[in-house]
């Protein structure tokens, strides 16, 4: 892989299914599959005798019960949670209550501007409005256990609150739903913005981690390779929709017809969203001009 995208889209495990994947981590995956979860939640054990639990998910029985089965006879300190949509942090409350952990990772819900209307109050939907943790991590904060240590990183983007977790002993990268190896994240405002997603990116660049660790989908090896091509499809992306605009595309469906052809039905708002995010973007940066506030449903043009 150079600059081009090569996804992995294998199947990490069956949902259930306890597999340890590198001595100090083990991963569970939830029963949620779909057009944006794939095969599921990506849940992680960190760590052997005191643990902690990464994600642990939809709040689904079945998912629960697997996650307490497998640190039975274990101490889980923590509960570590990278942001708040509702197939990665519901499930942290039971586990709390079950283990008496803390829970610890990124701050409340909150969205990064105000909402407007259509599709993205229905996207608000998705988002765990009761999440609450003990401590919120902020860049670099550190927890720790028996043989491991885990580093805040703050990756807003996907949603305001998203952050990731250095695990420091293995130069592993918890990276939540900032970059998976099976597809490119959904950005989707207004808990998603195109500018600190970007921003995020860069941030990964020259890090030390060797593979990242997902939220969805099997890791991603690479990740200095990958991040890189995710920039530039990111970049390729934003040049397709200036193109669009040039041609005399107006709006946010007529742009994605033109460059999401053949796009499963399904997926089509979340391109919507991702157009609009760019659009935002954009706009914000004085290369695109609309009428007010950007929206789903105005009318874009060049500078």
């Amino acid at each position: 892989m150079a600059d081009d995208l090569t996804f992995d889209t294998r199947p990490p495990a069956q949902p259930g299914e306890c597999l340890r994947v590198s001595p100090l981590v083990r991963r569970i995956v939830a029963g949620n599959p779909g057009s944006i979860t794939f095969t599921g939640t990506c849940s992680y054990i960190v760590g052997s005798g005191q643990v902690a639990i990464i994600d642990p998910g939809p709040d689904l029985p079945e998912h629960v019960s697997a996650l307490l089965d497998a640190v039975r006879h274990e101490t889980v300190s923590h509960v570590l949670v990278t942001h708040t949509h509702r197939d990665h942090s519901p499930a942290a409350q039971a586990i709390k209550a079950a283990t008496g952990a803390s829970i610890v990772g990124c701050g409340p819900h909150r969205s990064a501007r105000p909402l407007f209307t259509g599709e993205v109050n229905r996207l608000e939907a998705s988002s765990d409005k009761d999440y609450a943790p003990d401590r919120e991590l902020t860049d670099g904060n550190v927890v720790e256990g028996h043989g491991w240590t885990l580093a805040a990183l703050a990756t807003p983007g996907h949603m305001a609150n998203h952050t990731a977790f250095s695990l420091l002993e293995e130069k592993a990268l918890f990276s939540g739903d900032h970059v998976m190896a099976w597809s490119t994240t959904v950005v989707a405002p207004p808990d998603g913005s195109m500018s600190e997603f970007m921003a995020s990116l860069d941030k990964l660049k020259g890090r030390e981690e060797t593979i990242y660790w997902p939220g969805h989908g099997g890791p991603v090896r690479e990740p200095q390779r990958f991040v890189r091509a995710l920039i530039h499809h990111r970049r390729q992306r934003e040049a397709s929709i200036l193109n669009r605009l040039a041609a005399g595309d107006r709006t946010v469906p007529e742009i994605v017809a033109a460059i999401y052809q053949g796009l499963k039905p399904a997926l089509v708002g979340a391109a919507g969203l991702s157009v609009f995010a760019h659009l935002e973007d954009l706009v914000e940066k004085g290369r695109v001009r609309t009428d007010g506030t950007p929206a789903l449903d105005g009318e874009y043009r060049l500078a």
